[in-house]
């Protein structure tokens, strides 16, 4: 069983920026893709940003020029999102994925709230 840990949420002001983690409790590189999803409250839950294996990243086009996602292999086992510019439309819980072949593991999320 995959554990995948999230922190890095909290609150924010609009154009701030904030890092998300993922821990992993397996190697990271053992995963055929690992991402970022987000959900607000009444929405579906949606892709951020992603990176397979190869180191290959795709975003989402609202987070496009705003985001980086990256990872540390072994020991940290950690993936980030790395995130900039941030505006209240991005509130949300964010999540935490990764991918073996058909298996999908999810983190528990983190919060991502704005304080006026």
């Amino acid at each position: 069983q995959v554990q995948l840990v999230e922190s890095g949420g909290g609150l924010v002001q609009p154009g701030g920026s904030l890092r998300l983690s993922c821990a992993s409790s397996r190697n990271i590189f053992d995963f055929n893709a690992m991402g970022w999803y987000r959900q607000a409250p009444g929405q579906q839950r949606e892709l951020v940003a992603s990176i397979n294996v190869g180191g290959v990243t795709n975003y989402a086009d609202f987070m496009k020029g705003r985001a980086t996602i990256y990872r540390e292999g072994t020991p940290k086992n950690t993936m980030y999102l790395q995130m900039n510019s941030l505006s209240p439309e991005d509130t949300a819980v964010y999540f935490c994925n990764a991918r073996i072949l058909r298996e999908n593991n999810w983190g528990q999320g983190t919060q991502v709230t704005f304080s006026s």
